[in-house]
């Protein structure tokens, strides 16, 4: 799915000289980047809630008597 999203001129001149510098294929990666890079946004939101806390996994010998 696609979908139209409107910029003044002066933004899509800062989206194609980032395109440009980053060498990437479209716009659309250029604000992926921006996005993940300058957001802190995960690479995936699976499982993502907010104020939980990342998953590690407890050592199996604790559980045992």
């Amino acid at each position: 799915m696609t979908t139209t999203v409107q910029v003044a001129d002066e933004t899509r001149r800062l989206l194609e000289k980032l395109k440009n510098e980053k060498k990437l294929d479209s716009y659309d990666q250029v604000i992926r980047w921006l996005v993940t890079s300058k957001a802190g946004v995960p690479r995936s939101m699976f499982g993502a809630a907010k104020g939980s806390h990342r998953f590690e996994r407890e050592n199996e010998d604790e559980h045992r008597p």
